[in-house]
C-alpha cells in the first residue's frame, strides 16, 4: 500500500509543483469551476432538448439523472464511507491556486460527474467523442494540478463515472427503443 501512496504522490507533485506555472494557474482555475460552464451547459442543453427531436429530449432528461445520481454518490456516500484528507490538507507543501476545499477526496466528484456526463455523451453521440473525453480528462487533471486531489482520487472517479455514464447510456437507447416500437405499432 505504501507503493502505492509512493506513486499517487509523485504523479501528484508533478502535476501540483513540476509543470505549475502561472498561465496553467489560469487556464485549470478556470476549466475547474463548474459556476464557468453553465452558459454552455443550458445553451447545449437547449439546443439538444428542443432540436434532437425525441431522442435529445431523452438525452437531456436522463443526463440530468445520471448527473444527480453521480454527484450525490460520489458526495454522500463515497466520500463519508472513505474520509480520505484533501491533499491540501494533508500535505505541508501543495500548491493550491483556488485555495484548499473543504470535504474529503475520495473520490474526485469532478472527475465522477465529467467522466459519467462524457461516456453518456460519447455513446449517444459518438461524433463527438473526443469533444467529451478531452473536456473531462482536462477537467479531472485540474483537481490534481490545483492541489485538491489526488490522482487516485481523479482515477477513480473517473472510472466509475465512465462505467455508469455507460450504464446509462444504455438506459436512455433502451428508452428510445420503447419509443419507437410503440409509434411503430
Amino acid at each position: 500500500m505504501e507503493f502505492l501512496y509512493s506513486i499517487d504522490l509523485t504523479i501528484f507533485y508533478f502535476f501540483n509543483h513540476t509543470i505549475s506555472t502561472g498561465f496553467l494557474d489560469k487556464f485549470f482555475s478556470i476549466i475547474t469551476d463548474v459556476s464557468n460552464w453553465y452558459i454552455a451547459y443550458l445553451i447545449l442543453a437547449g439546443i439538444t432538448f428542443f432540436k434532437g427531436g425525441r431522442h435529445g429530449k431523452i438525452t437531456i432528461v436522463v443526463l440530468i439523472i445520471l448527473i444527480v445520481v453521480t454527484d450525490q454518490t460520489g458526495h454522500k456516500i463515497f466520500k463519508e464511507i472513505f474520509e480520505r484528507i484533501r491533499p491540501c490538507n494533508a500535505l505541508p507543501d501543495v500548491l493550491t491556486p483556488i485555495g484548499c476545499a473543504g470535504g474529503f477526496s475520495f473520490p474526485s466528484n469532478h472527475a465522477f460527474n465529467n467522466f459519467a456526463a462524457a461516456f453518456f455523451l460519447f455513446k449517444l453521440y459518438p461524433s463527438y467523442k473526443w469533444i467529451f473525453i478531452i473536456t473531462a480528462t482536462l477537467i479531472a487533471l485540474s483537481r490534481i494540478y490545483l492541489g485538491v486531489h489526488y490522482p487516485s482520487d481523479v482515477i477513480a472517479g473517473a472510472l466509475i463515472g465512465a462505467a455508469l455514464g455507460y450504464l446509462f447510456s444504455l438506459i436512455a437507447l433502451k428508452i428510445e427503443n420503447i419509443f419507437q416500437s410503440k409509434r411503430k405499432n
